[in-house]
């Protein structure tokens, strides 16, 4: 409840989320670069390079590769989607740039420091560090000049779409109706035709497995792999071995008891006497003067403060509830409304009090203490909490030296090993894409490892750094150049593929088959399933698109069918023999539909506003440029 007095520290958090995460943003001003290696696109005159093409790419595929923890295939990475993609949304950013320089839209030198000064990643010793502000910089290739660009444009999209988050106003009447809609449930029993049923009675001739190895040899080739000698420079691996006294912990302890249980919280209810933000003099007096008069009133009859805030208060999301906001803790609210509430006591009533929605009137309900856990219970925690500081400021200080003692004595790892207390470790086999790396990887990384010259030669690659504060020196000692599997190697293989395709689609003749039958009325024995009532938030288990099929049965014909192909195979018969109405929409129902609905409307407002923006601008894309690197393999 409430939300809309709520502070905007979580617009401030998002922003900086989505710096850091990427760390690296598209439709940098900095990376365009003209000249022979042409444009992939122009928007309005205004090119976007191939550099700058594919300096997105490469950064987007090694978020994805991260998102999914290494394991996808590079072909997939390199895809003509993903690179359209990509593309997509550097034509969006340079449209959505020009149309927030049109209207005026800057970012002040002020405000995008103390954006940069925010960003953890930055900090040390829970302080932004100058110096590892750069050193961070330097390791992804930037300047200070190029990075704060990418933040100030970043800045600027977020304040042109903000607006956008605010729109999206859905009547009641049509709020009501959809939640009826959505949240009406179907009795629904199913009977599945499995590829199992059908294996031995599908056969596969040698001939036919050999003509599927010829035409799809590049599904058996196996990729290139490396088995490497690697170390890892990290606060984990520096902290290791580090010793943490007595009086650090409890010193520690005592600075940041806070973080070590649950902080105070309180309970208040409020009546709103809203101002808009155009209000004159006049219009804000009279305002504050109905304030005074209702202050006066609770404060004579405490108790009628709930029946005061149902008749009187603006706030819709708190007046059906007599004014109540629930508990919630310091620096929640607004300043001005915290500051009051979290300097009574239980039971008072104070006012008005000024926010930037008007006056209020309130009411502390209650005090929920906070709790500290004990020493005892949180050691193990702090000393963790140290190391990692101490490793921190430690690896700040040996970062330069590890990198230096692994390119100047290039035949072995163990020299800076040594010198640092970390260990030399083996790998398995590592494909090319980074899968069964035991250690964080990136493109650079990957990139350096099955270089020519380090595979040849059995040189240390760089330190790389492949994460924020974790650095990376692999040496090859073991390759595999790319190579196809033998027929016979793969025989059984193909021979199982190719039976349970066709048992497959066995499967799912079958199941259209005996659908048709069910829809022309025939009596059909099956045995279905025990029924379960499914709801669009309680699929229980449907696929999404059984679902949607189920749920576009006509209520006055039933039973019905439909049916889907199953997700892993075969096909699935659904029977629909009742429908079930939702129950009365209650207040908080109807008002969780609203605001999501209110979300999708805004949504699709920006959608439009993006459109029409796209419509006044002359795009001209190069798609077989960029089709063809994808071809290339990029």
């Amino acid at each position: 409840m409430f939300d809309f007095v709520r502070n905007r520290k979580r617009i401030v958090q998002i922003i900086l989320a989505l710096i850091i995460i990427p760390f690296a943003l598209w439709g940098v001003e900095s990376y365009r670069m003209s000249g022979d290696r042409g444009s992939v696109a122009e928007v309005d005159g205004d090119p976007i390079t191939r550099q700058e093409f594919d300096e997105a790419l490469r950064e987007q595929q090694a978020r994805l590769r991260e998102a999914l923890g290494g394991q996808v295939d590079a072909s997939v990475l390199a895809s003509p989607q993903v690179r359209e993609a990509v593309l997509e949304q550097l034509v969006e950013q340079r449209l959505l740039l020009a149309h927030a320089r049109k209207l005026g839209i800057a970012i002040a030198d002020a405000q995008l420091a103390g954006v940069i000064r925010e960003i953890e990643a930055f900090h040390q010793d829970g302080r932004f560090s100058q110096q590892r502000y750069e050193f961070l910089l330097r390791q992804r290739g930037l300047t200070p000049v190029a990075f704060e660009e990418r933040v100030r444009q970043e800045l600027m999209l977020r304040q042109l779409a903000e607006p956008f988050t605010h729109a999206g106003f859905v009547t009641r009447p049509l709020v009501e109706h959809l939640a009826r809609i959505a949240e009406q449930k179907r009795e629904v029993s199913q009977y599945a035709i499995t590829p199992e049923q059908y294996l031995s009675k599908v056969s596969v001739e040698e001939a036919e497995a050999k003509r599927y190895y010829e035409t799809h040899a590049q599904e058996f080739r196996l990729p290139e792999q490396v088995k490497v000698e690697y170390v890892v420079l990290s606060p984990d691996t520096l902290g290791a071995g580090m010793q943490i006294s007595e009086e650090e912990v409890k010193a520690y302890y005592e600075a940041h008891k806070a973080e070590f249980g649950t902080p105070e919280e309180r309970a208040a209810s409020h009546i709103l006497v809203k101002v808009g933000a155009g209000a004159s003099a006049e219009e804000r007096a009279a305002a504050r003067r109905k304030a005074e008069d209702l202050l006066a009133q609770a404060q004579k009859e405490p108790g009628r403060f709930a029946e005061l805030a149902k008749k009187h208060s603006d706030d819709p999301g708190s007046r059906d509830q007599g004014g109540a906001l629930g508990l919630f803790q310091r620096g929640t609210m607004v300043k001005s409304f915290d500051e009051a509430v979290f300097g009574m006591k239980p039971g008072e009533i104070r006012g008005p009090v000024e926010t930037e929605f008007g006056y209020h009137v309130i009411k502390l309900d209650e005090i929920k203490a906070g709790t500290v856990r004990p020493l005892a219970e949180v050691r193990s925690s702090i000393e963790q909490e140290l190391k990692r500081q101490k490793a921190g400021r430690r690896l700040a200080e040996v970062a330069e030296q590890f990198s230096n003692l692994v390119y100047e004595q290039s035949d072995s790892l163990k020299p800076a090993a040594q010198a640092l207390g970390l260990q030399v470790q083996m790998s398995e086999w590592i494909q090319r894409d980074g899968t069964g790396a035991p250690f964080p990887t990136n493109d650079r990384l990957l990139e350096a490892m099955f270089s020519a010259q380090t595979i040849k030669e059995r040189r240390n690659t760089e330190a790389i750094e492949v994460r924020p504060n974790i650095l990376v020196a692999v040496r090859v000692v073991e390759h595999k150049p790319a190579a196809d599997r033998p027929f016979d190697e793969v025989k059984d293989e193909i021979v199982e593929r190719l039976k349970r395709e066709r048992a497959t689609e066995a499967a799912r003749q079958q199941g259209q088959n005996l659908l048709e039958r069910l829809a022309k009325g025939e009596a059909v024995e099956l045995p279905w399933s025990p029924p379960v009532t499914v709801s669009r938030q309680d699929p229980h288990g449907l696929p999404p698109a059984a679902l949607r099929d189920v749920f576009r049965v006509i209520p006055a014909r039933l039973p019905a069918y439909v049916g889907a192909e199953a997700p892993d195979g075969g096909f699935v018969l659904y029977r629909v023999s009742k429908v079930i109405e939702a129950a009365e929409i209650d207040a908080s129902r109807r008002q969780a539909w609203a605001a999501q609905l209110g979300q999708l409307l805004a949504q699709e407002e920006y959608k439009a506003f993006l459109e029409s923006v796209r419509s006044r601008a002359e795009i001209k894309i190069n798609r077989a440029l960029v089709q063809g690197e994808a071809q290339a393999g990029g």
